[in-house]
């Protein structure tokens, strides 16, 4: 879930230089460097779980997917955090700061693309997930006839 906030705020920052492209005023640029910043640092906080995860891969074809992932989200993490140290310079490089964020949303989606297919095609955590599960409700199934022959033994 921490993939959501840098994908919503780069694509907020995308619509808001669109809009300060099209004749909206600068603050447009200032809300559009702000969004952008957020993102930046969702993605460093989502970069660390993602990191373990890619380390825990054993399977040498998910893994390669993994690494191509990897790659496409730290490239548009450096594409926008460039864009990010740009605007610091000049506030309102509205054209640039366009084919910037034009750049990393394609990497991002690329990205988001390949992180998909992990999960919802190779199953990457979604076994974890059920193996977890299944071992769960197999322990709470032995416990709970030793509790319920305790109780038995206690009352009878």
């Amino acid at each position: 879930m921490l993939v959501t906030l840098p994908i919503g705020l780069w694509t907020f920052s995308f619509v808001c230089d669109l809009v300060r492209l099209l004749g909206g005023s600068s603050v447009w640029s200032t809300v559009a460097l702000y969004a952008l910043t957020g993102g930046i640092v969702g993605a460093i906080l989502a970069a660390f779980p993602g990191l373990l995860d890619f380390l825990s891969i054993e399977d040498p074809v998910i893994r390669k997917t993994a690494f191509a992932h990897l790659l496409t989200a730290l490239g548009s993490l450096l594409i926008f955090g460039i864009e990010r140290w740009l605007r610091t310079r000049d506030p309102d490089t509205s054209r640039l700061s366009l084919l910037l964020s034009i750049l990393g949303m394609a990497l991002m989606a690329t990205a988001g693309w390949l992180g998909s297919g992990m999960v919802y095609v190779s199953g990457l955590a979604v076994d974890a997930v059920e193996k977890l599960s299944f071992q769960l409700h197999a322990r709470q199934n032995r416990a709970a006839p030793d509790e319920h022959s305790n109780r038995m033994k206690r009352t009878g």
